[in-house]
């Protein structure tokens, strides 16, 4: 088969007077894959091309002829393919700024305890952690402290020389290396910041504090101070014996122990602490009691009628503290048993009241304090007996009451209307001593008992008046009188008797 044709190149075109703006570089092109050559060369060689005429630009495309320089302005063969440039790297990291309010927050005899906080400006690469460095006052050989970076924001400077002063700072670490250093003004020295030594005395320990024999004591007094105070015991004064009384101190607080606590236990004890040139002190009185002994003496001082009057005094052994009261007792020799007269007697002198005649008496007394009553009780040697004495009655003389009065009524007899054939009843009350005699009257004539047309009564000063049966003549004025020896008194009403009225008859009266 015949070659292809090359293509015609275009002639160039003529240099414009401003040259056009240089386009961007454009990415390479892929290259396209390359045809495959023929089998068969071709039979005719392609006819060349006829060269320019004079002062005629090339052709397009078409390549110098020897020796000839190109045209100036024309364009090469195949523009050079430009380089992929490489990303712009981004910005290398920054430091962070320097952390913050650095201080020391305590300081011993071999550490310094400093904090702070973090920086302002952290950035995008983060923090990594803070470097601590020390060096000595005067030089500027800083060292840092911690071999690793710590992240907390409180750090422990350890093995210091007592004594010594120290210059301190921090640095803030990140992949942008270390920032500007945050250092402690001033110098730090390195001992315990002294505190003045304070006892915290509880407050029950304030007033006297009473046990009774035989108890565990076990008692915490806390105290303050830097540095540790040292902690003395004393007991009235005088250094304390520790063959009774066990010490334990701590940092924080002293321990008073006594295993069984007897009555020489007792007294003041004062504590101690001291840090340098300062110290304080406080104290607190210990009372260890027991049961008192019995009253010292007791006597009858007198016996008159149902009653003995007692006298005593204190007991010889108050068991180390206050007597509170006595127990008072009795007992009869004819039986011997004792009764407890009076408890929580606070007087020593008492009068036993209430005994029996002809009866013989002991009495015995037992003193009391805040552990209980006494075990033992002091006695009476004497008796005291009550004697019988002769009695004479004498009946009393009373005046009798004069309860006598004339006769009175003390209701009226009210006027009454009744129908022929129905019976009537007068009714009043009356009073007076001697029970007076009634007297019934019908139009001032009297009445008999023994008239069967009448029923007169007198119940306790009711009397009344029972008429039987009335007609037309039992109306009229009824009077009732009461007499006695000093007076009389009468009251009256009438009496209507009416008829029963049948048809159209008048009703009669009379």
């Amino acid at each position: 088969m015949p070659a292809k044709p090359a293509p015609i190149k275009k002639a160039a075109k003529p240099k414009e007077e401003k040259a056009a703006p240089e386009p961007e570089p454009a990415p390479a092109p892929e290259p396209a894959p390359a045809e495959p050559a023929p089998v068969e060369a071709p039979a005719e060689a392609p006819p060349a091309e006829a060269a320019p005429a004079e002062g005629e630009a090339p052709a397009e495309g078409a390549p110098p002829a020897e020796g000839e320089a190109p045209a100036e302005g024309a364009p090469a063969e195949e523009p050079p393919v430009e380089e992929i440039k490489a990303p712009t790297p981004p910005p290398p990291p920054e430091p962070t700024s320097e952390p913050q309010e650095l201080c020391v927050d305590d300081v011993s005899d071999t550490s310094i305890t400093i904090s702070w906080r973090p920086p302002a400006t952290i950035g995008d690469s983060g923090l990594d952690g803070y470097t601590v460095e020390t060096c000595p006052e005067g030089t500027d050989d800083w060292k840092a402290v911690n071999e690793d970076l710590t992240i907390s924001c409180r750090y422990v400077i350890k093995n210091q020389t007592t004594g010594s002063y120290v210059n301190v700072r921090v640095v803030a670490m990140n992949p942008g290396g270390r920032s500007v250093p945050a250092m402690h003004p001033d110098s730090v020295r390195v001992k315990e910041v002294g505190e003045r030594p304070k006892v915290r005395l509880p407050r029950f320990l304030r007033q006297r504090f009473v046990k009774n024999v035989g108890e565990k004591i076990n008692i915490v007094i806390p105290f303050s101070g830097k540095p540790c105070p040292g902690v003395s015991w004393t007991k009235n004064g005088e250094p304390l014996e520790s063959k009774r009384v066990m010490i334990r101190n701590s940092g924080t607080d002293s321990i008073f122990f006594i295993r069984q606590s007897e009555r020489d236990d007792s007294g003041t004890y004062e504590m101690t602490v001291k840090v340098e040139s300062f110290e304080d002190k406080s104290s607190f009185i210990l009372q260890i009691c027991e049961l008192p002994g019995p009253p010292a003496t007791i006597k009858i001082a007198d016996t008159w009628g149902f009653n003995v009057a007692l006298e005593w005094t204190e007991p010889a052994d108050n068991g180390n503290t206050t007597i509170t009261g006595y127990t008072i007792q009795k007992a009869d020799q004819k039986t011997g048993d004792w009764f407890t007269v009076a408890e929580h007697y606070h007087r020593m002198n008492a009068t036993i009241s209430d005994l029996i005649m002809g009866n013989s008496y002991k009495f015995r007394v037992y003193s009391e304090n805040k552990c209980g009553i006494s075990e033992e009780a002091i006695t009476s040697e004497d008796s005291a007996v009550i004697t019988k004495t002769a009695i004479e009655y004498k009946a009393p003389t009373y005046k009798e009451h004069d309860y006598s009065e004339p006769p009175k009524f003390t209701t009226t007899l009210s006027d009454r209307s009744t129908t022929i054939g129905y019976g009537a009843k007068l009714l009043a009350s009356v009073r007076g001593c001697p029970k007076p005699q009634i007297i019934w009257t019908k139009n001032q004539m009297i009445l008999f008992h023994d008239n069967p047309k009448y029923r007169q009564l007198n119940n306790q000063g009711i009397v009344s008046l029972e008429i039987r049966r009335p007609g037309n003549w039992d109306g009229g004025v009824y009077a009732c009188k009461a007499k006695n020896a000093h007076g009389e008194a009468v009251i009256s009403c009438k009496l209507t008797i009416q008829q029963i009225i049948t048809g159209d008859e008048p009703k009669e009266e009379e």
